[in-house]
């Protein structure tokens, strides 16, 4: 019985730990895009936006970019703009990926992770979404199938703010 109110206990503290509410203004950044166009996130203000930090040497990051690629088309004329920040330090790695696993949604690149520090980005990939006001609402570390189903569930709620 002990065992099972503890694996409960770890259990309860694991999804704690992977997804979040959070609050507060999302720290504003400017990254090259892979089209070599500059993207401010204040620019998106209006929009609820989708920033997932990844990289190519992530398993879950490349099980994750389909459901991504999804997202980004169903709820794209809804207001909604998904941000891949590849966090890789050499551009190549990133594209190698992206040949395999083509997106449309703009990928962007902090190879000196400086935008990754600023959202103090522990895991990969991390996922984060941002209000129309431009405030922080969701927060998600790592990836599990299923988790998608989670990210729809909180797009909808909050393009319909």
């Amino acid at each position: 019985m002990l065992r099972i109110v503890i694996m409960t206990a770890l259990m309860t503290l694991a999804s704690t730990v992977l997804a979040a509410d959070v609050s507060g203004p999302a720290p504003d950044f400017t990254l090259k895009s892979r089209s070599g166009e500059n993207i401010k996130l204040s620019d998106l203000r209006g929009s609820v936006v989708m920033i997932n930090f990844w990289a190519s040497w992530c398993g879950p990051c490349r099980q994750e970019m389909p459901h991504l690629e999804t997202l980004s088309k169903e709820y794209a004329d809804y207001g909604f703009t998904l941000l891949g920040v590849n966090v890789d330090e050499k551009q190549e790695m990133a594209e190698k990926l992206l040949a395999q696993i083509p997106v449309s949604f703009p990928i962007l690149f902090d190879p000196t992770s400086t935008v990754s520090k600023l959202y103090n980005v522990d895991a990969m990939p991390t996922t984060i979404l941002v209000d129309r006001d431009g405030n922080l609402r969701h927060l998600h570390r790592a990836y599990r199938p299923g988790f998608e189903d989670i990210y729809s569930d909180q797009i909808k709620a909050l393009v319909l703010e």
